[in-house]
């Protein structure tokens, strides 16, 4: 006799099938093998000339001219910005949680949208401040091989295959920066906004590092190695503001953007 197919078998089958964590590309989510599938920045990074014609890089241009042309139309009218970076995995009991929160609802306060990576930790923490003072809170997601996923707080999010592209729309669409503690990707986006700031490519916008006791260290590398060798000058260490609460951040946010959101 055959055997029936019932739906706890469907289930337990689909469990099974993999076990890579789910995970989204672009608009796309993916899930079970699906999700084991490379990364759209690796198929750019990692050169293969025998692929087919939709994974070789003239159509990886058309696909990253459409997250340009989708992060431009979505975020042309939002206003005044502020973009929140921080590590994904401060917990919801760290104090940088809750100034995070508190930094969310004084950009808020003061007149400006919170743009953030849109995923858990600092970021959900910055983008429900935000939007429970009533605010725009924008999330800009990113693929990875793990599920990040966007947090609830966000109003308004779009998920990026590549980094660049999201990048572009962190600076393009805020007038300044606010740091939480966290790691590479928060270094990443940090000395990138530094060096633009540095080679004048974008201009008055202020970068605040939240957290003295964390970012004390990193800084004295910079200024007793990199400023020593001549690498960086006085005038790059002095684009940073150094601060310990949300209260101060946000007043160097506003006193560095002409104090006023609506200008």
């Amino acid at each position: 006799m055959p055997h029936i197919h019932s739906v706890d078998d469907n289930e337990n089958a689909g469990r099974t099938k993999g076990a890579t964590e789910p995970r989204r590309r672009g608009q796309v989510e993916l899930r079970r093998s699906q999700a084991a599938v490379p990364q759209s920045d690796s198929f750019l990074l990692d050169a293969d000339d025998s692929a087919p014609f939709t994974k070789t890089d003239p159509w990886r241009v058309l696909r990253i001219q459409s997250e340009f042309v989708e992060g431009f139309g979505t975020l042309s009218e939002l206003g005044p910005a502020i973009s929140v970076f921080g590590s994904a995995r401060t917990s919801r009991d760290s104090p940088f949680y809750a100034i995070g929160e508190e930094v969310g609802r004084r950009l808020v306060g003061a007149g400006y949208a919170v743009i953030t990576g849109g995923g858990p930790g600092a970021m959900e923490a910055a983008n429900k401040g935000a939007c429970q003072a009533g605010g725009m809170s924008v999330g800009l997601g990113i693929e990875l091989p793990f599920e990040q996923g966007m947090n609830e707080w966000v109003d308004l999010g779009i998920n990026f295959r590549y980094f660049f592209a999201r990048k572009t729309m962190f600076v393009k669409y805020a007038r300044g920066f606010v740091v939480l503690p966290g790691g590479f990707g928060t270094l990443d986006e940090l000395f990138e906004a530094m060096t633009l700031v540095q080679t004048k490519k974008v201009t008055s916008f202020p970068i605040v590092l939240v957290g003295v006791a964390y970012w004390t260290p990193l800084l004295d590398w910079v200024r007793d190695t990199l400023l020593v060798e001549g690498t960086v000058s006085q005038a790059d260490i002095d684009l940073i503001h150094l601060v310990d609460s949300a209260e101060e951040a946000v007043r160097f946010v506003v006193a560095d953007t002409g104090g006023s959101a609506a200008r």
